[in-house]
């Protein structure tokens, strides 16, 4: 079943009003086209910040994840190595400045419509993604979410990065169990709340939501969307999509590859 983006808005503006009812919103590929975290290693090797190593083992663990040999955890943790040691105060500040260069034109006007349409209606509104912080809290201050569930870098005393990640990991049940505990600290519904997402590790929190929406679901979500009847909304309208703008990363490192290769 498909859903119009003007007709959800409308039903949104039907909803009950106030702060009971929660919307709960990806990040990648649901309120920004593609992967944000792109950018930032796009950055890296663009300013020679990553040695032939860190490219090498970045695209590895992305295909060996992609290919469902890797869970997410150890990607994550392993892309948190590779930035052991610097400042988090600095690193937000890149976030900043990636998100104004390159993020800001991805994210899904559309979407930028539903989160409003819930703000207006005094819902609850959530980013909960799998992503850093780094790379969902410049999205969220765009959208003016207040609330951010998502992954965070293990700090120092001194708020350097330590190489690791706080655990446990926000990714498809640990996601869902969040989701679950900030409703209940909040006085949220989640019988009568949404949920906005596109990966099929988000069928979790999908099935707990009493009003899950799938935004471009991949295969194995929209396969479960279709058997239990809920309306898919399809959003485009930013920018390059998530695939393309993932092979011309990994495309960037082998070129890098190359230039440490001849120097």
């Amino acid at each position: 079943m498909t859903a119009a983006p003007r007709d959800l808005i409308a039903e949104i503006g039907r909803t009950e009003p106030g702060a009971r009812i929660g919307a709960f919103f990806d990040l990648d590929g649901t309120l920004v086209s593609g992967f944000t975290a792109t950018a930032h290693a796009g950055d890296r090797i663009r300013r020679r910040q990553a040695r032939a190593g860190e490219v090498l083992g970045v695209v590895e663990a992305a295909v060996r994840y992609r290919l469902g040999r890797m869970q997410f955890e150890r990607l994550l943790v392993r892309a948190a190595g590779y930035l052991r040691g610097e400042s988090i105060a600095e690193l937000d500040d890149v976030g900043e400045r990636l998100f104004a260069e390159h993020i800001t034109s991805r994210v899904y006007p559309h979407m930028q419509n539903v989160v409003r349409a819930h703000q207006q209606q005094g819902h609850t509104v959530v980013l909960s993604s799998s992503a850093l912080t780094i790379h969902a809290e410049p999205v969220a201050r765009y959208l003016g979410i207040a609330q951010v569930l998502c992954n965070r870098f293990e700090l120092d005393e001194h708020g350097v990065l330590t190489g690791d990640i706080v655990k446990p990991v926000v990714w498809g049940p640990q996601k869902a169990a969040a989701v679950q505990r900030f409703c209940a600290g909040n006085g949220v519904d989640l019988a009568q709340s949404f949920f906005y997402a596109d990966g099929d590790e988000d069928a979790a929190l999908m099935s707990l939501v009493g009003r899950p929406r799938p935004v471009n679901p991949r295969p194995g979500l929209a396969a479960l969307a279709a058997e239990e009847g809920w309306p898919v909304l399809h959003v485009s309208g930013s920018g390059r999509a998530g695939g393309r703008s993932l092979r011309r990363a990994a495309g960037f490192g082998v070129a890098v590859l190359r230039a440490f290769a001849t120097h």
